[in-house]
């Protein structure tokens, strides 16, 4: 999951076995690249705007999920620059664009990853321990977002510091890649790889699965079924994201091993670790269009607020509105603390 096209593309830097993976077509990635970045570009930009035209009537949820779709969104933007590496087959952009390519989409991992724990936290306060202390303070709900974002970037450095445009002996061609010797590259690699998996995956996911799990029985017992239709949402945003990462994240652990032999390595172990990582990476890419899809098709207040949004702006007719509209954008009582795009 670091952020770069992956080690198995130039594995002449890591690996002595004969290279199969050299070869292997990168249109398919390309194309991915490509679906992925029209569909998260225009879908993450109207969950921003949707979100920024709410005004007052913003849920702590809702700035979380506004947040995460800025991560997402600028996610996406690094996309075009992989395409282009793997379709050139060399890095044509420099060191400083390698920098800051990799780093922002290290950044954003890691803003998506915290801010989704940081919902599954917010939903747990609001429902197990009926606080909405976070909701009600939107000030702190912000300071939380920058403590994120501040986080991220720390977390990046290392990346950033690392990654450079340099020309491989091997290939006689410029690759965006760790410039580290010999000697100290699996070390650093193995070392900064478990941490990072560690601290950017598998706590945060620990933290949702403890949220989820106590808020999920505390809505088994409740009546309250607008609650429950609000949390399916989240729970499906959730899901996506262990669906498109966790596989990918098992893989590059185990990939990391190997390299720093506490696994052993065979160039048939490595030559089927590198074709998953070649398909996990692709659905990992892809996660940054789906929220928006699902706040479409599974959240009816988000399609009522878009639709509502339109017609202030003076982008939509009335009857256009109602036309598709389903009840209403806001609820009242003790379902107002859900999100209003969900």
């Amino acid at each position: 999951m670091e952020a770069t096209t992956p080690d198995f593309i130039y594995p002449e830097l890591v690996t002595p076995c004969p290279e199969n993976m050299q070869n292997m077509n990168s249109t398919v990635l390309v194309l991915v690249y490509a679906i992925v970045f029209c569909l998260s570009l225009p879908g993450n930009m109207v969950v921003i705007f949707v979100v920024s035209c709410m005004e007052n009537r913003r849920t702590s949820t809702d700035v979380y999920l506004m947040h995460l779709a800025i991560a997402d969104l600028l996610f996406s933007l690094t996309l075009p620059f992989w395409a282009t590496y793997l379709h050139v087959g060399h890095w044509m952009f420099g060191t400083v664009m390698c920098k800051v390519i990799s780093g922002l989409q290290e950044v954003t991992f890691y803003c998506c990853v915290f801010l989704l724990a940081c919902i599954s936290i917010d939903r747990y306060l609001a429902i197990v321990k009926a606080t909405q202390f976070l909701t009600q303070k939107q000030h702190l709900v912000g300071k939380v977002c920058a403590m994120v974002w501040l986080c991220a970037f720390l977390l990046s450095l290392p990346i950033m510091m690392n990654r450079e445009a340099f020309e491989s002996s091997y290939m006689e061609e410029y690759v965006c890649h760790d410039n580290l010797t010999a000697e100290n590259m699996d070390s650093w690699r193995v070392s900064w790889r478990v941490l990072h998996h560690t601290l950017g995956f598998f706590l945060p996911l620990a933290v949702m699965m403890f949220c989820y799990g106590f808020t999920i029985c505390t809505l088994c017992r409740s009546r309250a079924s607008q609650k429950q239709k609000a949390m399916r949402v989240i729970l499906f945003v959730v899901l996506a994201f262990i669906v498109c990462w966790l596989p990918n994240n098992i893989l590059e652990l185990i990939d990391s091993l190997m390299r720093g032999g506490q696994v052993m390595e065979t160039c048939k172990l490595r030559d089927h670790i590198d074709v998953a990582l070649y398909v996990t990476q692709a659905l990992a890419f892809a996660h940054c269009a789906i929220n928006p899809i699902l706040y479409a098709f599974i959240g009816k207040k988000f399609r009522n607020q878009l639709l509502t949004s339109l017609f202030k702006k003076g982008l939509l007719r009335r009857n256009t509105m109602s036309k598709y509209r389903v009840g209403s954008v806001y609820s009242s009582g003790s379902t107002r603390q859900m999100s209003v795009t969900l």
